[in-house]
């Protein structure tokens, strides 16, 4: 049976509000493989922009993904994309095991999203 995965989208590395938003995926990691549900980050840095972050936060095991090139296409498709601003909203989608999306919440840029929420979510919903 297949998991769920927890897109993370976040507007950009090294700012404040991505930095605790990124450790709380990896603080809550061993909630979601409970869960069923693998999470990911996600914005439009590049692939050494994210490595380096990654190792300064002491991020290793939450998989922190690059929507680089073609900029942005992931938001796009997800209809999360900032084209003013060249970056992602800051948003939770999550996407079931049958590869449809089940849950979509956009966050005030300038906040931590509320990881509870999700993880409640997440409980709420059928263990495969």
């Amino acid at each position: 049976m297949g998991r769920r995965s927890l897109l993370s989208f976040h507007p950009l590395a090294w700012t404040p509000f991505c930095t605790a938003q990124m450790k709380s995926l990896e603080d809550n990691l061993d909630t979601f493989s409970s869960l069923n549900t693998v999470a990911v980050g996600i914005s439009v840095d590049s692939i050494p922009c994210k490595k380096a972050w990654a190792e300064n936060l002491g991020i290793s095991k939450t998989q922190l993904l690059c929507d680089f090139w073609l900029h942005g296409t992931v938001a796009q498709q997800y209809g999360l994309f900032r084209s003013a601003n060249g970056f992602s909203e800051r948003a939770n989608v999550i996407v079931d095991e049958d590869q449809k999306v089940v849950f979509v919440r956009v966050y005030l840029v300038h906040s931590v999203p509320d990881i509870q929420e999700v993880i409640e979510f997440l409980k709420s919903l059928k263990t495969p």
